[in-house]
């Protein structure tokens, strides 16, 4: 089939990643995928708002954003016109509304892919002046659609309570691919960073505060292990109070910040870990790193938050923690080699067993297009 893929992202995080992995499925498929995204001269974008229109009052700036739905759309349909897809899906974005339009014009059928209630996710974070309308907005869009496939169950209910008949609901978690999949080997990267010898801690990704990583700090100093060592393999804006804090508890030499790394370089420095890090997560997120420390069996440290027990059970495939038990955790994982080795297997044996790869992603929608062309035919 043909299928013309609708976004309006610009960021070269997690949101790229999903994007270029499930559209490469999809064509490895053998479906002809159009991409529309965003051009570059476009100046509006919900989380960017330098320039012209990050000077706008903020009511006036979301409405501009709603705004953007007409060029989007006149995009969009200029494409469908050349292309003649037999189905359009688009990475939901709040405001825009330029996929709904158009599929409703030409008939086709419409899946959304929602990885955010991004009405309640920038309220929450003070982003929105006129939340009643954004939230208006979030419902009316999912509603539109013909499918909508959230990343996870906590996202699914939510979409559920806007209206969205459960019937038209997939879930549809994040995967990896098949860098993570085949294995690599970690002696080159720990010989570079000097990490011979050394039990490693790892996590991967864009650091915020909200990731608790200083817990995971503040552990080298009180564990009493010299062999014990931090790996981050990114940046972001964390990383400097981190680095801090190493050094005024003594233990900055225990811990390595690699930097912003290539996407193909990832497997190879996440194998270096002995336990993997998701210290915290977002309420219905379906984190990237959990997948990808999943494929390499690394065994997981995480929060016991329902998302991500939809995926890891405690104590089978991953070790979850509540409240304030980082800690305790952390220490058990960090004793126990034989209880590594068994939550690292159980975990990429998930991995395997669920199918959770970007290939099967495209496998299950794939099936999902079928059935909704099907039907409008």
């Amino acid at each position: 089939m043909k299928l013309l893929y609708s976004h309006r992202t610009r960021s070269a995080d997690g949101q790229k990643i999903h994007i270029d992995a499930l559209t490469s499925a999809l064509a490895a498929r053998g479906h002809d995928v159009v991409v529309a995204g965003p051009a570059a001269a476009d100046a509006l974008d919900a989380h960017d708002k330098r320039g012209v229109m990050g000077l706008l009052p903020a009511p006036v700036y979301e409405w501009a954003e709603f705004a953007y739905s007409a060029r989007g759309y006149v995009r969009l349909a200029q494409l469908a016109a050349a292309q003649k897809p037999d189905i359009l899906y688009e990475r939901y974005n709040l405001h825009y509304f330029a996929g709904a339009w158009l599929a409703r014009r030409l008939g086709a059928p419409l899946i959304l892919e929602v990885n955010a209630p991004l009405a309640e996710e920038r309220a929450a974070h003070g982003g929105l002046a006129l939340e009643e309308f954004a939230r208006r907005n979030e419902a009316a869009v999912w509603r539109a659609a013909d499918m909508v496939l959230p990343v996870t169950n906590v996202l699914a209910e939510k979409i559920a309570a806007a209206g969205v008949p459960e019937e038209k609901i997939a879930v549809m978690q994040n995967g990896v691919d098949d860098q993570f999949l085949n294995g690599a080997d970690p002696a080159p990267v720990r010989a570079r960073y000097g990490l011979a010898g050394k039990l490693v801690l790892g996590f991967t990704g864009f650091a915020r505060d909200w990731h608790g990583l200083d817990r995971a700090v503040r552990h080298l100093a009180d564990a009493g292990r010299d062999d014990l060592h931090l790996m981050i393999i990114g940046d972001g804006p964390a990383v400097a109070g981190l680095e801090t804090l190493a050094q005024a508890l003594g233990v900055a030499e225990r811990m390595t910040v690699t930097g912003v790394i290539q996407r193909d370089a990832v497997p190879a420095h996440a194998a270096a870990f002995d336990i993997a890090l998701q210290p915290a997560v977002v309420d219905y997120a379906s984190p990237l790193k959990l997948f990808e420390y999943m494929a390499l069996g690394k065994p997981v440290l995480a929060p016991d938050a329902s998302n991500i027990m939809e995926v890891l059970k405690d104590g089978e495939n991953g070790l979850l923690f509540r409240g304030e038990g980082f800690g305790a955790a952390l220490d058990m994982l960090i004793a126990d080699e034989e209880l590594r080795a068994r939550l690292g297997a159980a975990a990429r044996a998930t991995i395997e067993r669920e199918d959770y790869t970007w290939s099967g992603n495209a496998r299950r929608i794939e099936a999902i297009m079928e059935n909704l062309v099907g039907r409008k035919q």
